[in-house]
């Protein structure tokens, strides 16, 4: 069994391995609302010998101890060590599951990211602290973590939140990891969050990895919009039919009514509407569905056509949008 180079795990979510899907044990969002009594509970079903510790072994471990992390201190409660634990204790196990095995398989390198982003509450430094400290104890090497950061990264807009609150955050995030690591902080939905981009390059410096992919596509429409107008229309018209179908599996807050029907554009307005708050996330939310109506013959295959047909528009488009990603990390 041969693994790619670069191949990417993540902790909750869904892992692809030969074309096969495993279900990952993902974070346990109740943790932050469970009584002390709850949260007991769940540590004491967490599996022990996995992860090669006793419930005794992890109160040595934290409780009572300071972990000094230049700025930024860390100092373990009961109460935060317990929701914690709860919290990503299984995700822990299957992460180190999975890594001996992809270890043990190999027939080459690979790379390890390990997400636990989708969780309902953020990742706090501590729990952050707690998830990579047993990871490390365990042998689990990786590249990149993404925790769940504070604000809300919704799909192909900017970032939506308080940026002082975010740059406090996340610089004891960085902390974390420098002490742990390094390793890079991965942003996921990461594309088009312009207003957090300098504060990520400044405290974060070589270690980011900016998960970037639906605008890539949302700047192709962009370009069929100056290629194909009527082409573009028909995107726009059919993803306001399924935004509202295809949005449960995301998080995003468009309002489909704010996304002007396509008859109503002239064709000078069509390129500039994908910078529309709710129109942006619309089309982004509802690619699959436009790529694969009719398998591909509807829209897929004619967007490739039109793509093709003036690359030099597409890839001037794509450039520049690309271009503002990474010009806040070009030193």
């Amino acid at each position: 069994m041969a693994l790619y180079p670069n191949m990417v795990m993540w902790a909750s979510g869904i892992l692809v391995f030969q074309n096969q899907e495993l279900e990952i044990d993902e974070p346990d969002n109740d943790a932050d609302a469970d009584t002390h009594a709850a949260l007991a509970e769940k540590v004491g079903r967490l599996p022990m010998k996995l992860l090669d510790t006793r419930a005794a072994d992890l109160t040595s471990r934290y409780i009572g101890k300071t972990f000094d992390l230049g700025e930024t201190k860390i100092v373990f409660t009961e109460e935060m060590l317990l929701r914690a634990a709860a919290k990503y204790g299984h995700a822990v196990a299957h992460t180190v599951t999975m890594y001996r095995h992809l270890a043990s398989v190999a027939t080459g390198e690979f790379e390890l990211e390990v997400s636990v982003d989708e969780t309902d509450s953020p990742t706090s430094p501590g729990e952050h602290y707690f998830f990579a400290n047993e990871l490390k104890r365990l042998g689990v090497q990786w590249v990149s973590m993404a925790p769940r950061y504070v604000g809300r990264f919704e799909k192909g807009v900017d970032y939506i939140g308080d940026l002082d609150v975010f740059r406090a955050s996340f610089a004891e995030h960085v902390a974390v990891m420098k002490a742990l690591g390094p390793y890079k902080m991965s942003i996921h939905s990461g594309s088009d969050k312009f207003s957090i981009y300098p504060i990520v390059a400044e405290l974060a410096g070589p270690y980011v990895h900016l998960k970037t992919a639906g605008t890539s596509y949302l700047e192709a429409v962009r370009a069929i919009a100056a290629i194909d107008p009527g082409l573009f229309r028909e995107i726009l018209n059919f993803a306001r039919e399924r935004y509202d179908e295809d949005k449960a599996s995301y998080h995003v807050s468009a309002d489909i009514a704010k996304v002007p029907p396509a008859e109503t554009l002239a064709d000078d307005q069509l390129a500039p509407i994908v910078d529309q708050f709710d129109t942006r996330e619309a089309l982004h939310v509802t690619f699959g569905s436009v790529l694969t109506a009719d398998d591909g013959e509807r829209f897929g295959q004619r967007i490739l056509a039109a793509l093709n047909q003036d690359e030099e528009t597409h890839y001037t488009v794509l450039a520049k949008h690309i271009g503002r990603h990474l010009a806040p990390f070009v030193r």
